[in-house]
């Protein structure tokens, strides 16, 4: 982007468009890390990945203490790296909200996940749904802010009108590519959830 446009775009303007770009890229990020955290019928160690353990004493995400494997499609097999953390595991993922029962054989922890019904399914629907909007909305203010900040600019003789008008379009594109990508991924996992 910088090349492309470089003959025009002063180092306000530059910085301006780096800045939510980089902005815009992470909340697209966020949103999907937040799909991610919305069950689907499968099993997946993203479920259960980041549930804090306590592990002599501290707080530790699951992933750092235990291995994964999914053998089917609806079970989660969790293998505690030390023996002696398998009930604090086990502990933490039924306490969790995902509501399930881990069955442990003292050696591994396995997680049948059921099936999702009708109602659960829409429910989940309506969830990303919103945390899609949220995502949105962020996106849009990002745009806002630098818009602010370029016509601010503009006022202070930093760059030409010319050049405020250039760059709010491209900021109107970044924001139009951003928010396609927040929407095709809320499709794809309502894709997902709806899938039986």
């Amino acid at each position: 982007m910088c090349g492309a446009h470089g003959h025009y775009a002063g180092p306000v303007t530059e910085a301006t468009i780096l800045d939510a770009l980089e902005k815009m890229a992470r909340a697209v990020e966020h949103v999907q890390n937040q799909f991610t955290t919305v069950r689907t019928g499968r099993a997946s160690p993203v479920l259960v990945e980041k549930l804090l353990i306590d592990y002599y004493g501290s707080s530790i995400p699951l992933q750092q203490l235990a291995g994964f494997s999914v053998p089917e499609a609806r079970q989660l097999i969790v293998k505690p790296h030390d023996v002696a953390s398998l009930g604090a595991i086990e502990r933490a993922i039924r306490d969790s909200d995902l509501g399930v029962s881990p069955n442990s054989d003292g050696v591994v922890i396995r997680i049948n996940f059921p099936a999702l019904t009708e109602e659960r399914r829409k429910e989940f629907v309506k969830i990303v749904k919103h945390m899609a909007e949220e995502g949105r909305i962020s996106l849009r203010n990002i745009r806002r802010d630098a818009r602010k900040h370029l016509e601010a600019a503009e006022k202070a003789t930093q760059i030409s009108a010319t050049e405020l008008e250039r760059a709010e379009k491209e900021m109107d594109k970044i924001t139009h590519d951003h928010v396609d990508m927040v929407d095709k991924a809320l499709g794809r996992k309502e894709q997902e959830l709806l899938e039986v």
